[in-house]
């Protein structure tokens, strides 16, 4: 979590865990407070790719 960011911003992101094993985060969400974008993650892979019409 110390090195993403969000990638419009470059604001911190926090996390919530929907789902995750010893591992890993399999299901959740991290969310930028400064611009407000929730970006999803799904099978442990985040998607920070900025959304259409950011």
């Amino acid at each position: 979590m110390d090195i993403l960011c969000c990638p419009v911003c470059k604001g911190d992101l926090s996390l919530h865990i929907d789902a995750e094993d010893a591992k890993e985060v399999l299901e959740g969400t991290l969310h930028c407070a400064a611009c407000r974008v929730d970006y999803p993650i799904h099978e442990g892979i985040p998607n920070l790719l900025p959304q259409q019409g950011s």
